[in-house]
């Protein structure tokens, strides 16, 4: 589906400009609606937990984790971000070479679980490609900086990632150059501050504040993420890759100009102090048993984050009362479900249903 069919109504509300609140707004403008974006901070994105990510898009890396609802929405992500980066005012870094997990030779029985894992799940979920063993030659091939390195890996083919601060960025300018949109930063608003419907207000509202919703929703709950951005001119890696271990998983994506995101702590906890030396330690002796080249690179940020969650991990969208629609609940997954999201809420806004909210098992909960 495309999000520029046109639409019922001719204005709306979007309270928050992370990046369910950008993609929004720009699906809106496109489709010819009246968009007023409030977000409480500025427009450099720094209080949304998009700026603080990988943005990976990795479903098949993610069923270890995720339900097969949220791996579908992954497939969904995969397709529909090419569509969605087009029409943005400047070009955003986006790859498709897959993402490579490797072990080191203690944690190959968690490695073999995974993979039994992965196999069970491609098995189960049609167009999902199935994960390749690897050996030595094979890893050095694909990764050259890895030759040697690891006598084992898995491959899993057509994942991707994007620039998470390039098109929160593009999305940015986009939002600016449109005369249909009027950008409010600094400017925290909630539902209440609204009368949708009535005269010199929006027709619609939408809430996409993340855990900013926390006060009208109050089984949101914070998931603290620690990421740590370092330039390694001296590691060649061409795509993600993750470090199976029982303790500290790590991802490591590489981004352009030798930029490396490494990542990521999940810690219960809505604390958005800065980051732990002991997680700095982890993440850190973690990269650097995967290429030694770490090093000597730079550590450019280390950044916190809370991810917005509900109590089950899985994403949400409700209508609490007329005309305010509320999607919160994107958890450790934003990127790679956001465009189903986003594509849910415009199917439902045109058309108060959503043929695909049933693909993603993702029920519009209305009043």
């Amino acid at each position: 589906m495309t999000t520029s069919s046109a639409l019922p109504f001719a204005s709306a509300a979007i309270l928050g400009a992370g990046l369910m609140g950008r993609l929004l707004g720009v699906s809106l403008a496109r489709a010819g609606c009246r968009v007023g974006l409030y977000d409480a901070g500025g427009a450099d994105g720094s209080g949304a937990a998009a700026r603080v990510a990988a943005a990976m898009l990795a479903p098949l890396a993610e069923s270890t984790v995720a339900p097969p609802a949220i791996v579908r929405m992954g497939r969904h992500a995969l397709r529909r971000w090419p569509e969605l980066l087009a029409p943005l005012a400047r070009p955003v870094f986006l790859q498709r070479e897959g993402t490579l997990m490797v072990w080191h030779r203690q944690d190959a029985a968690e490695a073999a679980r995974i993979e039994q894992w992965l196999q069970r799940t491609a098995r189960s979920l049609p167009g999902l490609p199935a994960p390749q063993l690897l050996d030595a030659p094979a890893i050095a091939a694909l990764e050259p900086a890895l030759d040697r390195r690891f006598p084992r890996a898995l491959y899993l083919p057509d994942e991707g990632q994007l620039d998470n601060r390039a098109l929160l960025d593009a999305l940015l300018q986009t939002l600016a150059a449109d005369p249909r949109v009027e950008l409010h930063w600094q400017a925290p608003r909630g539902p209440d501050d609204f009368k949708p419907g009535s005269r010199g207000q929006p027709d619609w509202v939408i809430d996409c504040r993340g855990l900013g919703a926390h006060p009208d929703w109050p089984a949101l709950r914070g998931v603290r993420g620690e990421v740590i951005r370092v330039q390694a001119p001296e590691v060649t890696l061409k795509r993600p890759l993750r470090l199976v271990h029982p303790r500290y998983p790590l991802y490591i994506a590489p981004k352009p100009d030798q930029l490396f995101v490494i990542g990521a702590t999940e810690i219960e906890s809505d604390d958005r102090s800065p980051v732990s030396v002991r997680s700095a330690l982890e993440l850190l002796s973690a990269a650097y048993t995967v290429h030694s080249g770490f090093a000597e690179g730079r550590i450019v940020e280390m950044a916190t984050q809370c991810r917005p969650a509900l109590p089950d991990n899985r994403p949400m969208i409700r209508m609490p009362r007329s005309r305010l629609l509320q999607i919160n609940g994107l958890y450790r997954h934003g990127f790679m479900i956001a465009p189903a999201l986003l594509d849910v809420a415009m199917q439902w806004l045109a058309e108060g249903r959503s043929a695909l909210a049933g693909e993603f098992e993702l029920e519009v909960q209305d009043r």
